[in-house]
């Protein structure tokens, strides 16, 4: 069967699911070490869990990459001032600025993946995403994809 020749339905699912694989392509991952810088730039220090929930990683994933965070200079680990059993994580200063280079990248990125939009299109384009969100949302609950994640840090992203 020929693109072009299908439903409008199978038409949108298949221009979303084509749309989703260019942008894994272009976002870094979840537990990338850009990503955690980004977070660790807006949220200052933080422990390991909260980080690991935020990216919604698994522990093991998020202990591996920060260990390579830390081995590179990027962040440093220190004992909590609030709960001496855990460490909170941080950036260095070199971490600090290579998180400024991942952000400015990201920002320059999104501007540029809607480029061909006006902003009254961008306007109407989020208006009919968000609404099919909160309808699959509900929908399909049980079966989302984005666990591990709020919906304000996926509207963030």
């Amino acid at each position: 069967m020929e693109y072009r020749k299908e439903n409008i339905n199978d038409r949108l699912v298949v221009t979303l699911r084509d749309i989703s694989h260019t942008m894994r392509s272009l976002y870094e991952g979840r537990g990338s070490q850009k990503r955690i810088l980004i977070v660790l730039s807006e949220t200052g220090p933080i422990t390991q869990r909260e980080l690991t929930q935020r990216l919604g990683i698994q522990p093991g994933s998020a202990s591996e990459v920060i260990a390579k965070l830390e081995q590179a200079g990027l962040v440093v680990r220190s004992l909590s001032e609030t709960d001496r059993r855990t460490a909170d994580i941080s950036l260095t200063e070199e971490g600090e600025r290579q998180a400024r280079t991942a952000l400015e990248q990201r920002q320059r990125r999104h501007e540029e993946m809607f480029s061909a939009l006006t902003d009254e299109e961008k306007a109407q384009l989020l208006s009919l995403l968000e609404k099919v969100n909160r309808d699959w949302e509900g929908r399909y609950h049980a079966i989302s994809c984005h666990k591990g994640s709020s919906r304000r840090e996926r509207r963030n992203r």
